[in-house]
């Protein structure tokens, strides 16, 4: 069974919202529906940057043999551990810290194990990799167009092993806290209806969920400064109401 986007109404939400937002989605094969207009214009995604440059780099560590998820982080010298306690581990970062020591602590182990700042990194093992050739950090955050951005979950969603590999995207979209809450994935968050979501705490910021169980991924980038009409739903609203829209679709076929 497929399910078909409705284009139309999805874009009547986000510009009711905030109509500066740039948004897509579609499945492992093809983006099905987006915002009109440009897709090569640089977009401040600097929200995402855990996921569409540190997680990643993490996974290439894993699949080498590099780094254990829970091997303490003392096992790989004082530089990997600094600040942090003694039975701490890349399990525990990555389960229970979203923010920014966590990703601070992450990216330290990062860079320590490759020897490379994670920016090279994530550009060398990753987006070029991927073809995202205009994906960059400057100015203290992270920009890549949606041409690019598409590129990222299209490939989770996909049979390609390489540079994300199938293993690594699996075992992160799956609850790994147990019973604790909130349930969490390795950096990834579950959503209702098996998706899974990546975005800042805060409430405004970009957004990214892909869901292997519907074939689908959907990006949502707010503009600069939304100026919401006065029946939009508010801001933190957003989200949920965009999720919903590309997850709970007719089905045909």
């Amino acid at each position: 069974m497929t399910h078909r986007l409705q284009a139309g109404p999805i874009e009547a939400l986000v510009r009711s919202a905030d109509p500066d937002a740039v948004w897509a989605a579609g499945s492992a094969d093809a983006v099905h529906a987006g915002s009109p207009g440009d897709g090569d214009t640089p977009l401040d995604v600097g929200g995402l940057a855990a996921v569409l440059a540190l997680w990643p780099v993490l996974g290439s560590l894993v699949a080498a043999g590099d780094l254990a998820l829970h091997t303490p982080l003392t096992a790989y010298g004082e530089a990997a551990a600094a600040g942090l306690p003694g039975a701490a581990t890349a399990h525990h970062l990555l389960t229970h810290g979203e923010g920014p020591p966590a990703l601070a602590a992450l990216t330290r182990l990062a860079e320590h194990l490759t020897g490379t700042p994670l920016a090279e990194c994530a550009t060398a093992r990753i987006w070029r990799p991927l073809g995202m050739d205009r994906t960059r950090f400057a100015d203290g955050t992270l920009y890549a167009p949606l041409a690019d951005l598409v590129r990222f979950p299209r490939h989770l969603l996909s049979t390609a092993d390489h540079p994300i590999s199938r293993s690594w995207t699996a075992e992160s979209l799956r609850i790994r806290t147990g019973e604790l809450t909130p349930s969490r994935g390795l950096l990834w968050h579950p959503a209702p209806a098996g998706v899974w979501a990546h975005h800042p705490q805060a409430a405004t910021g970009p957004a990214l969920w892909v869901s292997p169980r519907h074939d689908r991924w959907a990006a949502l980038v707010p503009g600069a400064a939304p100026a919401p009409a006065p029946a939009a739903p508010p801001a933190p609203a957003l989200r949920t109401a965009f999720r919903e829209a590309v997850f709970s679709t007719t089905p045909v076929g």
